[in-house]
């Protein structure tokens, strides 16, 4: 059974530009971030100095939705 929130076409783009940024982050004046905001308030990025990070449970989300790797 599915139990996640649904992520829009828009923050899944969000959170696979996060996690292509890597270790350098995504500043946060990016025109993503709204998509920022919430994919926040759901603990899949995290913003640190004014750029914003993928946590593990957004590389997670990231591998299973965006990725499509397996379990």
């Amino acid at each position: 059974m599915y139990d996640e929130p649904y992520l829009e076409t828009c923050c899944r783009s969000a959170l696979h530009r996060v996690v292509l940024a890597g270790e350098a982050g995504r500043p946060g004046t990016e025109k993503d971030a709204p998509c920022l905001r919430r994919l926040a308030a759901l603990g899949l990025v995290a913003e640190e100095a004014g750029r914003w990070h993928a946590t593990a449970g957004g590389r997670a989300r990231h591998a299973s939705e965006v990725l499509r790797t397996p379990g």
